[in-house]
């Protein structure tokens, strides 16, 4: 597979929008390999700045020549990171680890600390405990997922002002650990911490941020104000919670950026109030006994009405019949509207 490029927003919000499945699984078209390439691998003449080494049953990663720029290794038996196999490659833009053992203290001073240029980092489904990740400003892309990260060390991404994308979901992240580990990204606008430790969502979030992922955490509350600081926010899910009535503030989700919010599977027994333009709302499988229209608008007229087109309540204390009569004049644009 070579190396493509999408409009990156495009891309992005293709993968928010119709997935959770974040696994790298390329499928080359390669050919022979050119002279200099280690015999385990292959580089393609037809793409010589490739070197595809995945699914080899590989314990170690051979030294990489001079003049690759796309390394992928992922779906091997590789334990550790040497220093040394990346010396010829200082300009690497690509290095795909994900599916092997790799451990945190297995990575040497110097393996991948040269990598200034890097761009897209995966390394996740190993046995990292905390992150390794070089420090390069052209960083776009890093993936973490499905390992065994307990800390996030705030320096981590430290001047990595072009990342737009963060994956982290699938570890043993706290709210503390993450805090401050996202300060000055000024380009981010993906974050996923779904299925951590999270009692909260983290603190100091760059106002970049475009999609926010938290769902299958322990979070019970979310701050009065803390959507305000995210201006450009549009997606937020926080499916499989603790959410309560109690822990959100009057009005904490009415802000006009949003145009999706995922809260099912919580403990919520009344719809929250939402922003006027929100299109998909999701509170299925919670504790919800009555359907405040007001929830959705505070008036209503010709001009004056809710932009929901989805509405998913099954598995709550309503029925069709509980739908006040303002309902259809509240949401004329709801395509579908799912009660039980």
């Amino acid at each position: 597979m070579l190396p493509f490029r999408l409009p990156l927003l495009a891309a992005i919000l293709s993968l928010a929008l119709c997935q959770y499945d974040y696994d790298y699984n390329p499928s080359p078209q390669v050919g022979p390999s050119s002279g200099s390439c280690p015999a385990e691998c292959e580089c393609p003449y037809n793409f010589p700045t490739a070197m595809y080494c995945n699914d080899r049953e590989m314990k170690t990663i051979p030294f990489v020549p001079t003049g690759i720029k796309y390394v992928y290794l992922q779906n091997n038996h590789i334990t550790e990171i040497k220093a040394g196999v990346f010396d010829n490659v200082t300009d690497l833009l690509w290095l795909i680890l994900d599916h092997n053992q790799i451990t945190s203290n297995k990575i040497e001073k110097g393996s991948i600390d040269k990598l200034t240029k890097l761009e897209m980092l995966h390394i996740s489904n190993n046995n990292l405990t905390e992150p390794v990740v070089p420090n390069s400003k052209a960083m776009k892309e890093l993936k973490i997922i499905g390992n065994q990260l307990t800390k996030f060390p705030a320096s981590t991404l430290s001047g990595m002002e072009n990342l737009t994308s963060v994956y982290l979901s699938k570890n043993q992240l706290s709210s503390d650990s993450l805090s401050g580990a996202f300060k000055g990204l000024k380009s981010l606008i993906l974050l996923d911490i779904s299925e951590n430790k999270m009692k909260k969502l983290p603190s100091g979030m760059p106002s970049s941020l475009l999609m926010l992922y938290a769902d299958h955490n322990e979070i019970d509350s979310v701050p009065a104000g803390y959507l305000n600081k995210l201006p450009s926010l549009q997606y937020l899910r926080m499916s499989y919670n603790k959410l309560q009535d109690s822990g959100l503030p009057a009005g904490v989700f009415n802000v006009s950026s949003l145009l999706e919010l995922d809260l099912s599977y919580n403990k919520l027994k009344k719809i929250p109030e939402v922003g006027e333009n929100l299109e998909h709302l999701y509170l299925q499988v919670n504790n919800i006994n009555k359907f405040d229209v007001t929830s959705f608008c505070k008036s209503i007229s010709p001009v004056s009405y809710s932009k929901v087109k989805d509405l998913r309540l099954d598995g709550n204390n309503l029925t069709q019949s509980s739908l006040p009569y303002e309902a259809s004049q509240c949401l004329p644009l709801a395509a579908e509207l799912i009660i039980d």
